[in-house]
Parts: structure tokens; C-alpha cells; sequence
């Protein structure tokens, strides 16, 4: 009697906290996952803000190039004569609305991708991963390169390079959390029945691997951030000249030993940015592996 009345609410606990809601806010517990939601916070209001506050215009010529003191400018000019604290407010936000639309798109595809191969096996499953493998022996960033120089580097292809180059990876993750979940009774039961496969797929199996999902994805965001920052110093961005944080460190490169803020404050958001979905990551996946540990030990 004693047994039952401890392992019962133990089992009802690790059914709430394998919801995306319940491992949140489990996750919120942690230090680290409150300081990341602190700092993507921060810069997420910059980026989507920045430019309301901005006092210049995002392309608006101020003074003279690389001057760091300029009257009515906080830290000066950069290498067109542009005030650089209002680029780095309009900067922002380009790239985290491509990084937000590719890790939707990756993520997406990847999941349905991963559970289509948990769930149909057999040769579907070995053919799905071979062709994926073979995306993934390629670095994400020199896949993304090579697609993006052989298109205009609009903003539709930018997001499709970077979604579409992370399928692989989702793909695999969700693959692996969904095998456990496909061997359980209740996707027999829902199969006998007479449930379609895709209502299997979304209304059983999509539930039971949700936080698996946000952990990735939110992982995933993290890397496309990186990714499309790194594109952006490489000058692939969608219009030249742009507000963008990853090329204004590409255009204020030279005269960094004279005029370092057009560098250091892009670097620096792009930097913390990606530590604080990082840390929000690293919290969620030790949530998520908890559960799983208590689940193993029930």
C-alpha cells in the first residue's frame, strides 16, 4: 500500500513535465535557464524595438566615416558615415526574424520527418535516414554557401538554405524519442481501433515527443541565429547595405583599431544572444532528461 501511494503521484508529476508547458516551466527552476531568458529577452526587445528609439535613420549619413566622437551621436560613425548605434538597432531584427521563419521551417520538417520514420520502420525509415545522412555529411554552414551563391541571396532563400539544411538534424532527434513511444500499447490501441496513420502520427505520437521537439528547437535557434549572422559577415544578406548585425562587422572590419564600436556592439548582442538560447537549451534538455530518468527508474 505504501509502494503505491509513492509511485503513482511520481508517475503523474512525469506525465505533466513531458508537456512543453509543464518542462518550461520546470525549467524556469534553474538558474541558467532564467539567466538565458533574461539576456534572449533583452536583445529580442532591441532587435524588435530598436528601431522606434533609433535616432537616425538605418542608412541615414550623419558625419564623416570612423569618427568616434560626433555631436549628436553616442558612439560615433562608421565606415559610410553612419551612426552606429542606430544601425545596431535596426540590425537586429533581419536577423531574428530569418533565424525564427528558417528554425520553424527546419524543425517542422524535421519533426514530421522523424516521426514518419519511428512510425513506418522498415524501409521507409532506412531510406529516409540514408538520404538524410547524406545532407548531413556536409557542414551546415558550407551547404547553406553553396546554395546561397548559386541564388540571389533574398530573404526567401535564406531562410529555405538555413531550414532546410537543420531537417537532418531534427530529423534524427525526434526519430530517436519517437522509436520509444511507437512501441507502446496505446498506439496499438489507437491503430486497432481503426485510427488513420496520420492522425497516429499527430494525435500520438506528436504529444508524447512535444518536448524533445522544443528542446531542439530551441537548440536549433541557437544555431541559426549563428548561422545567418555568419552569412551576413560573409556578405550574403538579402539587400546590400542593410542593417544587419552579422555585416556590419564585415563592413567596420578595417578600422577596428580606430573605430571599434561598429564591431563590438553587433558581436557582442550576436554573442549573447546565442549564450542565452543556449542556456535556455541546456536548461529544457535537463529537465527533459530527468523525466526520462525518473521514467526508467519507475
Amino acid at each position: 500500500m505504501t509502494a503505491t501511494t509513492t509511485v503513482v503521484p511520481a508517475i503523474a508529476n512525469d506525465h505533466a513535465a513531458t508537456k512543453p508547458a509543464g518542462v518550461f516551466v520546470q525549467a524556469l527552476r534553474l538558474t541558467r535557464t532564467r539567466i538565458g531568458l533574461l539576456i534572449s529577452v533583452l536583445l529580442v526587445a532591441v532587435a524588435l524595438f530598436g528601431p522606434l528609439v533609433a535616432p537616425f535613420g538605418s542608412t541615414e549619413y550623419v558625419e564623416t566615416p570612423n569618427l568616434r566622437h560626433v555631436k549628436g551621436t553616442l558612439l560615433g560613425t562608421d565606415y559610410f558615415g553612419q551612426d552606429v548605434v542606430s544601425r545596431f538597432l535596426f540590425g537586429g531584427r533581419p536577423i531574428l526574424f530569418l533565424a525564427v521563419c528558417a528554425t520553424v521551417l527546419g524543425v517542422g520538417l524535421g519533426s514530421l520527418f522523424g516521426m514518419a520514420a519511428a512510425y513506418f520502420r522498415g524501409r521507409i525509415d532506412e531510406a529516409m535516414m540514408r538520404t538524410l545522412d547524406i545532407f548531413l555529411a556536409f557542414p551546415q554552414v558550407l551547404l547553406s554557401l553553396i546554395v546561397i551563391a548559386m541564388f540571389d541571396p533574398s530573404k526567401k532563400v535564406v531562410i529555405l538554405t538555413v531550414g532546410l539544411s537543420t531537417v537532418p538534424r531534427v530529423a534524427r532527434i525526434v526519430r530517436g524519442a519517437a522509436l520509444g513511444v511507437v512501441e507502446r500499447d496505446f498506439i496499438g490501441a489507437a491503430e486497432a481501433i481503426g485510427e488513420s496513420r496520420l492522425r497516429v502520427l499527430f494525435s500520438e505520437i506528436l504529444p508524447n515527443v512535444s518536448s524533445t521537439i522544443l528542446v531542439e528547437a530551441n537548440l536549433r535557434l541557437t544555431y541559426s541565429i549563428g548561422l545567418i549572422a555568419g552569412l551576413g559577415f560573409l556578405g550574403f544578406t538579402p539587400e546590400l547595405n542593410s542593417a544587419n548585425w552579422g555585416l556590419m562587422i564585415y563592413e567596420n572590419q578595417a578600422a577596428i583599431t580606430t573605430q571599434p564600436w561598429g564591431v563590438v556592439l553587433p558581436t557582442a548582442a550576436i554573442a549573447f544572444m546565442t549564450i542565452g538560447t543556449g542556456l535556455i537549451s541546456d536548461g529544457l534538455s535537463r529537465v527533459v532528461a530527468g523525466v526520462d530518468r525518473a521514467k526508467a527508474d519507475v
